[in-house]
């Protein structure tokens, strides 16, 4: 199954078989014929409306709705930029102030933020969807044009856009549709919010294959007990959630092989997954197959695989991040020299899945991204080791971390922790538990204020936080100080810090 182009592969289900089931709710399952007639609609208007090229701005959580404004955004030539409807005002803003959009499809009610684009709500678009549509030819996203935007953490506060191409996004799908056991009209699992590129291992290759998405929303993964209710009758084949998710979900005992007879494949991203998690998931579906995937947004999802086997876990104290697919490499580099097999360095990548580079952010595009053999190269900040042909995690470089897979850069939430009007200073730091970031510890130096408890003024300052960070973001911890150490060059010792926090 090799897709030639992301859009007529999506289409052609539509048109070969209308029926053919493509996003299932508890109560309503949507059809690739409504797919492609309400995407459609969507380009009609866009296409009519604005000029080609111009941010399309998605807002809202796992609606099918949702899929067709991306649909609609592409076939008409625009980007578009999934926002989860709990983001931040703030962080909303500062997207908005980036991207430029030329629209914005609410989804879910937009939160009373200022903006030049148009605002389409929901009732809007359904009229739209219910319009003839006139038969005039779309020039849909294609080649190196961009075909997503994610945002994600920034070092100074402002997050950075990430430029995903046609291109891009045809050589991941591809690689997963060829690598991963999947077959045409599988089930799988759609948990990840769309602004997660998490998301896009689910989304493109279910819908291109002829699959279907089974949403998970957060009010019932928020709920436990709902949550272990409702897994064992969700049909699905494939699964794929961070390995924090599945950490979660296997705190009920009746997650297993026997009472979800239909999971045939599970994929993770988005941070390691832990030999524990491995194990107990290899207990629970002997027949399963697992994957361990490895990758930045700026590469396109993911960028190497490894099928996770109890011969591999037996050989490795910490699992491999896996063999490279085929149409990219990985160099292991010390600044700009390749550093030899089996020595710890940056992990670069090189190929047809690494982006142009951030939305209008010539600087950071110009910090991470650069040209190598005649290709697109990324710096990605992880240290590593090529054995052989395998890749191996050594952890962060810089202090950018992973938290239930939600990458997060600790400088961003210094910045937005120093503006909390309780905090004079503060330093943030991961704790780890087994290489994997358990907690976020904010180191603070306070203001003089009338808290009797510092636990009251924890809650002051996380509720002052929740206004301008995603939840994820907000530290657990907080431990007060009277001012933070620095380094000899005078910069606040966060490896100090990271150290005083991890000592066994």
């Amino acid at each position: 199954m090799t897709v030639l182009n992301i859009i007529e592969a999506i289409d052609r289900w539509a048109m070969k078989e209308a029926n053919r089931p493509v996003y299932v709710e508890a109560n309503r399952t949507y059809t690739y014929g409504e797919l492609k007639q309400e995407s459609d609609a969507v380009a009609a208007y866009l296409q009519d409306n604005f000029e080609r090229a111009q941010p399309v701005v998605v807002y809202g959580e796992l609606e099918f709705e949702m899929l067709a404004c991306f649909l609609g955004a592409s076939k008409s030539g625009h980007p578009y930029i999934p926002i989860e409807a709990h983001t931040p005002k703030e962080r909303i803003e500062m997207i908005l102030e980036v991207a430029k959009p030329a629209v914005i499809f609410a989804i879910k009610e937009w939160p009373n933020i200022k903006t030049s684009a148009e605002i389409v709500s929901i009732n809007q678009l359904r009229e739209i969807c219910e319009q003839p549509i006139q038969s005039v030819p779309l020039i849909p996203v294609t080649g190196a044009e961009t075909y997503y935007t994610i945002f994600t953490s920034g070092t100074t506060g402002v997050p950075k856009g990430v430029q995903i191409s046609h291109d891009n996004l045809l050589s991941f799908v591809n690689w997963e549709l060829r690598d991963f056991g999947i077959t045409e009209g599988m089930r799988f699992l759609s948990q990840a919010p769309y602004s997660f590129d998490l998301s896009v291992m689910d989304l493109y290759p279910a819908l291109t294959s002829g699959g279907s998405l089974t949403p998970l929303r957060k009010e019932i993964i928020n709920d436990f007990k709902q949550l272990f209710t409702v897994l064992p009758t969700l049909e699905i084949e494939v699964w794929v959630s961070t390995p924090s998710f599945m950490d979660i979900c296997l705190m009920e005992p009746t997650f297993d092989e026997e009472h979800v007879e239909n999971l045939k494949i599970f994929l993770f991203c988005g941070e390691e997954l832990s030999k524990a998690t491995a194990q107990k998931l290899l207990d629970r579906f002997p027949k399963a197959r697992i994957f361990n995937t490895y990758g930045p947004t700026e590469a396109t999802v993911a960028i190497s695989r490894i099928e996770v086997t109890q011969e591999l876990l037996d050989a490795y104290n910490r699992i491999p991040i896996g063999y490279v697919k085929a149409d990219t490499r990985v160099y292991i580099m010390d600044k700009d020299q390749t550093i030899p097999n089996g020595e710890v360095g940056e992990i670069v990548i090189v190929g047809p899945s690494v982006s142009k580079g951030y939305l209008h952010n010539p600087e950071k595009t110009s910090q991470a991204f650069f040209e190598l053999d005649d290709q697109r190269a990324y710096r990605t900040g992880d240290a590593g080791k090529l054995v052989e042909d395998l890749l191996i995690y050594e952890g962060r470089i810089d202090f950018q971390v992973k938290l239930h897979g939600y990458r997060i850069e600790l400088e961003d939430i210094d910045h937005h922790l120093a503006s909390v009007s309780y905090v004079k200073q503060a330093a943030v730091v991961p704790k780890y538990q087994n290489h994997k970031v358990q907690q976020l510890v904010a180191y603070v130096v306070s203001y003089p204020h009338n808290f009797e408890k510092e636990f009251q003024l924890s809650k002051a300052i996380k509720e002052e936080l929740a206004g301008s960070v995603m939840d994820y973001m907000i530290p657990q911890k907080f431990i007060y100080v009277e001012q933070l150490p620095l380094t000899p060059n005078g910069k606040i010792d966060r490896k100090g810090l990271m150290n005083e926090v991890n000592k066994p």
